[in-house]
């Protein structure tokens, strides 16, 4: 079994230049396809009008934001978080639109196919930039994953690869996941979406370790944290692609309701 990589070894040895090499498109790798997998259902789920509302919180944001593409149209403020300042600092050079940013283009190209506005790349981006409020420090072992911070609760709660790469084992997940659920009010959403059989994954020369998570698992957790499903989709991954950067089964994509206060 992988060592485990803790949030020491994330601020000391995670490059998000070399995490960011799983997000071109274009290239036909293994990234490409969970990314156009998670791309379609964000979509679906930020424009069918039901996941929507004032505020929504992403746990884990990493240097990414694909997963706010779609979200930016269906909410008036985001607030991005990560427990790296690296990954801070790369978010912020693409929010202020620095030299040497990743170029999100080709992603942003997708989304706004897929949501029916090709050519609007440049109004997309800018209407993230504007949506994206804060880029917050979070710690998802903390009971307040904001702490010092006391944030309102949230309409939406998102959260990409995150969880299984932060806990240790499956009692530290049922925790963290207690702990984020937290931020978001009764009959708020959850979207959750990451990798099924994962154990490690490469970030440059680097390995991280990754919890591995199943389905039964996933859908026991929700349930006993009082999040109810309402969709559950899994993408088992492609055998044809070789890729030993990271040794995933299969990707999900979950959005939860947390159940009404009694």
């Amino acid at each position: 079994m992988a060592e485990f990589t803790g949030g020491d070894d994330y601020q000391a040895e995670f490059d998000p230049k070399a995490y960011l090499e799983y997000y071109k498109l274009g290239e036909g790798t293994l990234g490409e396809e969970n990314l156009n997998f998670v791309l379609k259902h964000y979509c679906k789920t930020f424009t069918s009008g039901v996941v929507k509302g004032d505020t929504l919180i992403d746990i884990g944001s990493g240097p990414t934001i694909y997963q706010l593409l779609s979200a930016c149209e269906s909410f008036k403020e985001i607030i991005a978080t990560d427990y790296t300042y690296r990954n801070h600092l790369e978010l912020e050079k693409w929010l202020k639109n620095e030299p040497g940013a990743f170029d999100w283009s080709p992603v942003v190209k997708y989304v706004c196919e897929l949501e029916g506005n090709r050519g609007k790349e440049a109004e997309k981006e800018a209407k993230l930039r504007k949506t994206i409020k804060q880029v917050l420090k979070c710690d998802v072992h903390k009971s307040n994953p904001m702490d010092p911070l006391i944030l309102p609760p949230a309409d939406c709660l998102g959260s990409s690869l995150c969880l299984e790469a932060a806990c240790k084992d499956l009692n530290a997940y049922r925790v963290a996941l207690k702990n984020i659920s937290s931020l978001l009010k009764p009959g708020g959403h959850l979207v959750l979406s990451g990798d099924l059989g994962c154990s490690f994954y490469m970030v440059g020369p680097k390995r991280f370790s990754c919890l591995v998570l199943r389905e039964e698992f996933l859908r026991e957790v929700l349930s006993e944290t009082g999040v109810f499903i309402q969709e559950f989709e899994v993408l088992y991954r492609d055998d044809k692609i070789i890729d030993d950067s990271c040794d995933f089964s299969g990707m999900y994509f979950i959005v939860a309701c947390k159940g009404k206060a009694i």
